[in-house]
């Protein structure tokens, strides 16, 4: 059988071996608390606050604006709950968001809206992106917070981060985005685009899973969900994990540094395979086409087949893709993406999402581009035959 291939890049990444190394002292002799006063600790707090200062620097950002978390769940958590609780008790009881973002911050919104904050939810058209016209309409004097993903982990769609944030701002309220997908893949940069809580998570970008950041504008209200240390500020007290942030601050450097030369590489391969695959099967839907989209996620559905079968038949050719967002995976029905834009059930479950990276190459997108089709045909003739 030809190699296996991982068409699963927006799910995970594998840790790259520059990150792996620059981890690797932190686990043995410099392991000191970064709180503790002696030289163990002074060691590690100087790495800690130099991993701060990198990943600040790849955001456009201050050192002191930068919060590590555990990944991209707990920024949007913290973001949310943080921002809204603390505007509460001033009036501002809405939170804005779209019906398309990542679980993180849907669980988010509802665990608000149990402690009694008011859900709005933007408008989107049939590519996945979200409405202005519906923002502008529902971001009123009484919201705390508007939080819209920059790209669609399922389809990836690229989001008006820059429009959003300036209305939200014009209307004094709190913005947050999920950058988990975007980071590397467009320029983020906290001078350019007035944000206040942007979340990332390394396991996206070569750096383990288990440690993000989440960047928290200078002055902008946010109550803590954990208690019990002056770390971080008090932000986000708890012992940090140094050898994690070094990771991060190095993963992220490295993307920025490839960001140009990949985005356009992963671009050209995505496109290739897309109009590959719409040659033979010319009936295929790819979602968030005629969007902005992200130049490493394709989401397509062939009418006539269903993505669990799919992706048993692709992973028996050793092509490993997904359905959807990876934290989805096991759940029963369509990704609540898909069912918000208005596609039939039928187009709904037959969704394969391909996400493009570091791993894939030329070589890969050719034996996807014949294997898919032939795979799609096949399962289209045994359901007739059914």
């Amino acid at each position: 059988m030809p190699a296996p291939i991982y068409l699963d890049h927006a799910a995970t990444t594998p840790v790259r071996p520059e990150v792996l190394e620059a981890m690797q002292p932190f686990f043995g002799p410099r392991f000191g608390n970064p709180s503790s006063t002696h030289r163990w600790g002074r060691e590690a707090r100087t790495a800690l606050d130099a991993a701060r200062e990198r990943v600040a620097k790849c955001l456009g950002a201050n050192a002191d604006e930068v919060c590590f978390t555990s990944g991209g769940t707990e920024g949007d958590n913290i973001a949310i709950l943080g921002g809204w609780r603390v505007l509460k008790p001033k009036g501002r009881n809405a939170i804005v968001t779209s019906p398309i973002e990542h679980k993180a911050v849907l669980q988010s919104v509802h665990q608000a809206t149990k402690e009694g904050a008011e859900e709005r939810f933007i408008a989107v058209d049939s590519t996945g992106t979200v409405q202005l016209q519906s923002a502008d309409a529902l971001i009123r004097d009484d919201t705390a917070i508007c939080t819209v993903m920059w790209i669609n982990n399922e389809i990836g769609t690229i989001q008006p981060i820059e429009e959003l944030a300036a209305l939200a701002k014009s209307r004094g309220a709190i913005f947050h985005t999920d950058a988990v997908q975007a980071f590397g893949k467009v320029e983020i940069d906290a001078r350019k685009t007035p944000f206040d809580f942007l979340a990332i998570s390394g396991h996206k970008i070569g750096a383990p899973k288990g440690i993000g950041a989440m960047y928290i504008r200078r002055n902008t209200p946010l109550e803590p969900l954990f208690f019990g240390g002056s770390q971080d500020r008090g932000r986000r007290p708890g012992t940090e994990n140094v050898a994690y942030a070094v990771a991060l601050a190095t993963a992220a450097e490295l993307t920025l540094a490839e960001h140009e030369r990949e985005s356009a590489r992963l671009t050209a391969l995505r496109e290739r395979l897309e109009t590959a695959i719409l040659a033979k099967l010319p009936d295929a839907i790819v979602h968030g086409r005629g969007a902005k989209r992200a130049p490493h996620v394709l989401s397509i559905s062939v009418p006539g087949t269903d993505s669990e079968s799919m992706l048993m038949a692709l992973d028996l050719q050793g092509i490993a893709c997904s359905g959807g967002s990876a934290c989805q995976s096991g759940s029963v029905g369509a990704s609540h993406v898909l069912d918000s834009l208005d596609l039939s059930a039928e187009i709904a479950n037959a969704a394969i999402r391909m996400s493009l990276g570091s791993l894939t190459t030329d070589a890969c997108i050719d034996r996807v581009a014949e294997v898919f089709p032939a795979l799609a045909l096949k399962a289209r003739g045994l359901a007739s035959v059914g």
